[in-house]
């Protein structure tokens, strides 16, 4: 058994340089999604009033029209204006939510149709 063990390290070990080498350049290409977020507000980790505006900027290369954010669960209408940067999105934190911690997941899509993901913790109070 442990000889079988020893014989799958190998070929995962083997394998990837066998392919590398068969491939343009021998490097294999790395896919990232351009669809990417920073500038969150209120801060990751602070703690915000319940119904307050949350904000973030998304690259240049996202799609506006593709960013959904949600809360807890709850579908979060935002508005999207572009700037230098990317795009501004602004939105409120939902009125059911309150006394407890919440992620603001972020999604959208970037070039290629490819899906960004992002978002920050913030602690709602009441």
């Amino acid at each position: 058994m442990k000889l079988q063990n020893v014989l799958w390290v190998a070929i995962l070990l083997i394998l990837p340089g066998t392919v590398r080498a068969y491939s343009d350049g021998g490097v294999m290409p790395a896919v990232t999604c351009m669809a990417k977020f920073s500038k969150f507000t209120p801060a990751n980790n602070s703690e915000a009033a319940a119904k307050s505006e949350f904000s973030f900027v998304a690259s240049a290369a996202t799609s506006p029209n593709s960013i959904k954010v949600t809360i807890k669960g709850l579908s979060v209408p935002v508005t999207v204006t572009p700037k230098n940067e990317g795009f501004q999105v602004t939105g409120k934190l939902p009125d059911a939510i309150k006394a407890t911690y919440a992620k603001i997941s972020i999604t959208a899509k970037g070039p290629n149709q490819c899906e960004g993901s992002g978002g920050w913790l913030v602690k709602v109070t009441e």
